[in-house]
C-alpha cells in the first residue's frame, strides 16, 4: 500500500493561458478563448500524483472568486482537497503563446497579504490533519504576509511527526526551510549555486554541491534539475545521473512540479533511487510536450519511464 501523501501550497494560483497569433506592442492582441487550470506547486503535484495512480491530499489557502474557481478545477480532477479560507482573493497568473514564434509569455501574479491570525490557522490545518501523512511536500512560493520563518517551524515539526518532507521552493523560502534539513531537496543549478555559494556549477560541480548540503544536514536525498541534461540524485553514498530524453518541447510550465511529482510517486510506493530519478525525469520531460499549463499525460510519462530504464 502506497505511503500517504500531504501536499501544501500556501501561494496557489489558477493558471488562465490562452494564444495569440502576433505579439507587439501597443497592438490590439486578438487571443483565443482563455483555459483555466489549478496552479501553485503542491497543487501540481497532487495533481500529477493522481495522473500516477497515487493519492494525495492538497492543502492550500482558498479566498474570494479566483478561489471558489479553484477549489471546483480540482473537484473535476478529483482530487482530495482540503482549503483553508483566506480573506485574501487567490492569485491568477497569466501565460500566452504567440503562435507566430512558439515564444510563450508568463506573467506570474504575487498573491495579497495573509494576516498572522490566518497564518497561525493554516499552521494548525497542516498539523492537525488526520491520520497524519508519512509524506509531506511543501511546493512552491510564499504569499505575501507569511515570513521564511514560518516554514522553518513548520518542517521541524513535521519532522519531529516522522513525516518525510519533500521541499520545491526557492529564495529565502528555501533558505529558511534547510536550516532544518528535509528528506528530498530538488534545487535547479541555480538555487544549488545560491544555497552552496558555488559559482557556475556545471554537471561534475553539482554532485559536490550536492554533497556539501547532505553533509550538512540540509537534506538526505538531493535532486538536481538540470532541465534538457536531465538530472542528478545525489545521496551520501551514491550519485546518479539520468539524462532527459529528447522531445518535442511545447511548453515549460509545470515541468518542476510534475518532476517532483514524479519522485514522490515512487517514494510513496516504496521505490528505489534509480526509479526515482527516472520517474521524475520521465515526468519532467513528458510535462514538456503539453501545450500551454497543461502537465504532463500519464501514457508520455511511462513511455519516456520505460526508454530511460532501457
Amino acid at each position: 500500500m502506497a505511503k500517504s501523501v500531504l501536499t501544501i501550497t500556501l501561494n496557489p494560483t489558477v493558471d488562465k493561458s490562452c494564444e495569440a497569433d502576433g505579439i507587439k506592442p501597443e497592438k490590439k492582441i486578438r487571443c483565443s478563448q482563455p483555459k483555466y487550470e489549478p496552479g501553485g506547486g503542491g497543487i501540481n503535484v497532487s495533481r500529477g500524483l493522481q495522473r500516477l495512480g497515487v493519492r494525495s491530499v492538497a492543502l492550500f489557502t482558498s479566498g474570494g472568486r479566483t478561489g471558489e474557481m479553484l477549489e471546483k478545477l480540482l473537484q473535476k480532477e478529483n482530487i482530495d482537497c482540503k482549503a483553508v479560507p483566506v480573506t485574501a482573493e487567490t492569485r491568477e497568473n497569466f501565460i500566452v503563446v504567440d503562435t507566430a514564434s512558439n515564444d510563450q509569455f508568463r506573467f506570474g501574479m504575487p498573491g495579497e497579504d495573509i494576516t498572522k491570525e490566518e497564518a497561525e490557522a493554516i499552521h494548525s490545518e497542516i498539523l492537525g490533519i488526520s491520520p497524519l501523512p508519512e509524506i509531506a511536500v511543501i511546493s512552491g512560493s510564499l504569499p505575501p504576509g507569511i515570513a521564511p520563518s514560518f516554514l522553518k517551524r513548520l518542517v521541524k515539526e513535521l519532522k519531529a511527526k516522522s513525516i518525510k518532507v519533500v521541499a520545491d521552493t526557492s529564495g529565502e523560502a528555501l533558505a529558511a526551510i534547510l536550516e532544518e534539513g528535509v528528506y528530498l531537496l530538488k534545487p535547479n543549478l541555480g538555487e544549488l549555486s545560491k544555497l552552496t555559494g558555488r559559482e557556475e556549477l556545471d554537471n561534475e560541480s553539482a554532485d559536490e554541491a550536492a554533497k556539501q548540503l547532505i553533509d550538512e544536514g540540509k537534506a538526505e536525498i538531493v535532486v538536481v534539475s538540470m532541465g534538457p541534461q536531465g538530472a542528478y540524485l545525489v545521496t551520501k553514498d551514491e550519485t546518479l545521473h539520468v539524462p532527459a530524453p529528447s522531445v518535442k518541447k511545447l511548453s515549460t510550465v509545470g515541468a518542476g512540479d510534475s518532476m517532483v511529482a514524479g519522485m514522490v510517486s515512487v517514494l510513496a510506493n516504496g521505490g528505489t533511487h534509480s526509479e526515482m530519478a527516472r520517474m521524475g525525469v520521465a515526468c519532467g520531460s513528458a510535462a514538456t510536450m503539453s501545450k500551454g499549463t497543461g502537465l504532463f499525460t500519464k501514457e508520455n510519462a511511462e513511455k519516456l519511464y520505460k526508454w530511460l530504464s532501457k
